[in-house]
């Protein structure tokens, strides 16, 4: 048995960003539906719904979907109509190939003044006496039955003899009704036994071959044997597929050291900067709800769960875990995980004691005295003895041992031969 699902339906509005609220028109045909529900609590503004091709044998759960405009139920296994009366703007209904025999229940329809195109056609009451003039009589609304339409002097002829048809219609209706209560007993009562004995131990192949063969009645029972066979033929014919094997993590090694895990994949950084606290930045995706995460701090490691996949990381010390705190980004959705260390020891830097002039005086009062006798400053301190102490004081009187020439600063000497003219005038 197919279920009405929210992933169903969310794949069959992906012409709507798979949002259902808003959605107007949705085909759900050909998926083995045996039930309707929960469309009309998920789909309030629904106006097209297509069932077609479905095993539904009821129709219910439709009387809220107030804007619903065509309902299209055709082969299915649906034997009454019903529970469509506050379907207000119903205009078209298509019960093609059901198995609605009980014809009097088309008279639940006469509240939905905006039906105006119904189709019957392959139903056990189209073969009825009058059965056109009876619809047509009870249903003054309608303009096309079983795709035609409905002629004015067609309609007056109809309600002029509607208690005459009537009475015939539900005398017709009864006999159907017998025979098809006692249909339906044999049916059930022949599949049940041919699975018991026949088709227990048959090949497969076989088995389908005789089924396919063999001539059938036209029933609900029948069709839901038909699609049981089907199923049966694609299950054979799929190929057998390896169920991958769900890889086990260990989170631990044999000595209780934790494992690095990222089963997410999720980008992460780890700062170790700060001296007092480790720092654990996780990328989370934005739009992800934060209930869907896990924070687990230990002394030794860090456990993050993000929709059930494990990030797991090794700590380098013991943290305190009573401390520790988890931030959600509003912008950009990351996870902040601060954890102080345990057993940090913080040593407080000591800024210089400024002194005032009273201390400073104080200070110099209290250095110790150097001796002058025979004692320098520099010996006392070890720097080096007195002798080795250079004397800056006569460097300069000192007179060198060498002097050259060159560094002369006499005036130049005129040359031998030299004559002063004393008409030539001076040189500039």
């Amino acid at each position: 048995m197919v279920l009405i699902t929210v992933e169903l339906v969310r794949n069959k509005a992906e012409h709507h960003d798979r949002l259902l609220a808003p959605l107007e028109e949705i085909a759900l045909h050909q998926e083995n539906i045996e039930k309707i529900e929960h469309i009309q609590d998920w789909c309030p503004k629904l106006k097209i719904l297509l069932m077609q091709s479905n095993l539904i044998s009821k129709i219910e759960n439709l009387n809220r979907l107030k804007h619903l405009t065509y309902l299209n139920l055709a082969l299915n296994n649906i034997e009454i109509i019903e529970n469509l009366e506050r379907c207000e703007s119903l205009q078209k209904l298509d019960l093609t190939l059901n198995f609605i025999g009980h014809i009097i229940s088309i008279e639940s329809l006469v509240g939905n003044y905006n039906l105006e195109n119904l189709y019957l056609t392959g139903n056990p009451c189209t073969d009825y006496d009058n059965y056109r003039e009876f619809v047509v009589g009870t249903l003054p609304q309608l303009m096309i039955l079983d795709g035609k339409e409905i002629e004015r002097s067609d309609r007056i002829k109809a309600l002029q003899n509607l208690r005459i048809i009537r009475s015939d219609i539900l005398f017709e209706q009864n006999n159907y009704l017998c025979q098809r209560k006692s249909q339906k007993v044999r049916l059930e009562k022949n599949i049940a036994a041919k699975w018991e004995n026949e088709y227990k131990n048959m090949d497969p192949d076989e088995r389908n071959k005789k089924f396919w063969a063999e001539k059938c009645e036209h029933a609900p029972e029948v069709r839901y044997e038909m699609e049981r066979m089907r199923q049966l033929k694609l299950k054979s014919l799929a190929p057998d597929e390896k169920k991958e094997e769900k890889r086990e993590y260990k989170f631990f090694t044999t000595d209780g050291r934790p494992f690095n895990i990222n089963q997410a994949r999720i980008d992460f950084k780890f700062s170790d900067t700060e001296p007092d606290k480790y720092v654990l930045d996780l990328a989370i995706y934005k739009h992800l709800d934060t209930s869907l995460l896990n924070i687990d701090v230990q002394p030794n490691y860090v456990r993050v769960t993000v929709k059930g996949k494990i990030f797991q990381l090794h700590l380098p010390e013991e943290v305190n875990t009573s401390e520790s705190k988890a931030q959600r980004s509003q912008v950009t959705g990351h996870l902040i995980v601060t954890m102080p260390k345990a057993n940090i020891v913080i040593k407080e830097h000591k800024s210089p004691k400024v002194m005032n002039r009273d201390e400073k005086s104080r200070r110099n009062d209290k250095l110790p005295e150097y001796k002058v006798s025979g004692q320098s400053k520099r010996e006392y301190l070890e720097i080096g003895p007195s002798d080795n102490t250079l004397d800056f004081r006569n460097m300069i009187t000192k007179k060198p041992d060498f002097i050259d020439p060159r560094m002369s600063l006499k005036g130049k000497q005129p040359s031998e031969g030299f004559i002063d003219d004393p008409q030539v005038p001076g040189l500039i």
